[in-house]
């Protein structure tokens, strides 16, 4: 198997496992994301992996996209957010089942990772957050099309429009997680609930897992490029610069609506 500078990938039997590993918070990069799609398109096709546990390293699972760093992303170039959501497409296509295990922050993009998992296992210290409106910013990754899936259109409003951070007790009540797991046995619990999947018929696994997205990978597409349009635009006002210097120093924007 391929190596990768922030993933790990080991196999149990038909279990993958596909850590991240990217200090201090596990921020996506348009790389990392498109790293992740290269080890689990070549987990699709090894012929023995039929399901994955996605993981990270580290308290955060991921804090989402590094807005303040020089990295490409936020300026929206060539490794911009638009080539960071052709990677999210691509996660979206993967065939084998994935179930998500979060430790900790998932923030952002990072939330729209985690959804990318058919299932999530989350620790007690696991928060969930959509805060794109603090940033300024308009919510990407294709959450507007998968969260409101999920979790149905009047909660995922609540996430999107506040911005409030979701405790794992609410999160298993709305459906965002399936399983609450101590955080020394999380990835086990999310290591069973794949082993669960894994001991299936897998052309029928794969199958029914297709009839059941449908058109997902399709319909993120969709999505992300509407989203990509209104981030662009929003990315020029005053309140995004404000937004992202107030996170950042980890306080209350002052906007102003310019």
């Amino acid at each position: 198997m391929s190596s990768y500078d922030h993933l790990k990938v080991t196999h149990d039997g038909h279990v993958a496992t596909v850590e991240i590993d990217r200090p201090p918070f596990n921020h996506v990069s348009v790389e990392l994301m498109a790293d992740l799609a290269d080890a689990l398109e070549t987990l699709d096709g090894d012929g023995k992996t039929r399901a994955v546990v996605l993981c990270s390293a580290g308290k955060a699972f991921c804090a989402g996209a590094d807005l303040v760093a020089s990295d490409g992303i936020a300026s929206g170039g060539m490794g911009g957010i638009g080539s960071l959501y052709d990677q999210a497409v691509r996660l979206y296509s993967i065939e084998t089942p994935i179930v998500v295990a979060v430790q900790g922050a998932a923030v952002g993009a990072g939330l729209g990772l985690a959804l990318v998992g058919d299932f999530r296992v989350a620790a007690p210290e696991a928060r969930f957050t959509a805060n794109f409106v603090k940033l300024g910013f308009h919510p990407g990754f294709g959450l507007t099309h998968t969260l409101p899936r999920l979790i149905g259109q009047h909660r995922a409003n609540l996430m999107f429009l506040t911005g409030r951070r979701v405790k794992p007790e609410d999160a298993l009540a709305w459906g965002l997680v399936d399983e609450i797991a101590p955080l020394s046995d999380l990835r086990a619990a999310a290591g069973r609930l794949a082993q669960e999947i894994a001991e299936n018929a897998p052309l029928a696994v794969v199958a029914t897992r297709k009839t059941l997205r449908s058109d997902l990978a399709a319909a993120v597409r969709a999505q992300t490029f509407h989203e990509h349009e209104q981030q662009t635009l929003l990315r020029a006002t005053d309140d995004y610069a404000e937004g992202v210097k107030a996170v950042s120093e980890r306080r209350a924007g002052n906007f102003t609506g310019r």
